[in-house]
């Protein structure tokens, strides 16, 4: 029987950015934003918990809070420095460090907390307590270097929840994969001279960051070949996402046989999304998600954790996710999705799949 754990915790809707108008410096003719302008809201989050409280499916997952990560755990990603820096600025009421990655006052408290979300449904599936996690994490943590915030992630959630189950040597390998539209460049370059965890992300190629997520960056000295980016054009759809994940992340995942799969769960490739130009459905999130518990179930005991990052439309992201979540869980309770007829007539035109496919094959040459 499946024991699916869904980590969340309400103050990590309590995270808050300020006045952020995107791009845009705050004063003369930008007028600031009622919302404070951060895409990355707690309305997304909040809705997915809510709409499977309404279905149903919340009661059927064991539903856990966790405590914040421990000094301990942060020093293993990041320098003391940038740590104490953070804390300073959130205690003496919010600030920004880094790039897009606005906070308000107990910004630093929400943010180990975020971690600690990832951190123990991590450890909960390493120790045989549940089959599989969802972690509802935020602020998210894929976009953040060891000493540089970025894209909205203050620490390295993901991150810092590996390298503390090695520490604790609960794991040996892990791998990584993140379906986030957006490069995972945090964790790649945290990783990115290791073997021990291997690091995949598909993503729209040069949406953010601009300079990142080039299918030929592989990993450095001992390394390289562990890192794996698969930069997806603009208008991909349903059918390119798991082309993908057949042809190039499964494979890549069979090879390296983890101990445990993670899954930095964005939702923003949905065709809805205000960040992106791509065309996945909920449908898509289900399949991907089903693929991965496949491969799990073949290389690692069913281990699989999934770790909430990016994905910016209210209305749609909650369906993502709960497609998701029933198929982690293996529920029978169903969240239709209320845009899957119009998102079908949307999808790439054949003549665009056949490009898609060509350009699959290409990286395919490219990463051999």
């Amino acid at each position: 029987m499946i024991k699916t754990g869904f980590f969340w915790d309400e103050k990590c809707f309590w995270h808050a950015g300020g006045d952020f108008a995107f791009t845009l410096p705050l004063g003369g003719l930008v007028q600031p934003l009622a919302s404070g302008g951060l895409p990355e809201n707690p309305e997304t989050k909040r809705r997915l918990k809510n709409l499977m409280d309404v279905t149903g499916l919340s009661q059927q997952l064991h539903n856990r809070n966790a405590n914040p990560v421990e000094w301990d755990d942060l020093i293993r990603v990041h320098p003391e420095a940038f740590l104490r820096k953070f804390k300073e600025k959130s205690d003496a009421g919010g600030g920004s460090m880094g790039l897009r990655t606005p906070f308000a006052q107990g910004g630093y408290e929400l943010a180990t907390l975020s971690a600690g979300l990832a951190k123990d449904a991590l450890f909960s599936v390493l120790n045989s307590e549940l089959t599989n996690a969802y972690a509802l994490s935020r602020p998210p943590g894929h976009h953040c270097l060891p000493d540089f915030p970025n894209g909205f992630c203050l620490l390295a959630n993901i991150a810092i929840a590996v390298e503390a189950a090695l520490a604790h040597r609960l794991t040996d390998r892990v791998a990584i994969v993140d379906w986030d539209v957006h490069h995972g460049n945090g964790t790649e370059a945290i990783f990115y001279d290791r073997d021990d965890v291997l690091t995949i992300s598909l993503h729209q190629e040069r949406n953010y960051p601009m300079d990142t997520g080039d299918a030929e960056d592989r990993g450095v000295g001992t390394g390289e070949g562990y890192n794996l980016n698969i930069p997806l054009p603009p208008g991909g759809g349903h059918e390119m996402y798991l082309e993908a994940m057949e042809r190039l992340v499964l494979p890549t995942l069979n090879d390296f046989r983890p101990d445990v799969i993670i899954v930095a769960c964005g939702y923003d490739a949905a065709a809805i999304d205000p960040l992106s130009r791509m065309m996945a459905t909920a449908e898509t999130f289900r399949a991907m998600t089903e693929m991965v518990q496949e491969a799990a179930s073949d290389l690692c005991g069913d281990r699989l954790v999934l770790v909430h990052e990016g994905g910016y439309s209210e209305v749609y992201v909650p369906f993502c996710g709960h497609h998701v979540v029933q198929q982690m869980s293996g529920s029978a309770i169903h969240a239709e999705d209320p845009l899957a007829d119009t998102l079908k007539l949307r999808q790439p035109s054949p003549r665009l799949m056949r490009m898609h496919s060509e350009f699959i094959t290409d990286l395919e040459a490219t990463l051999r």
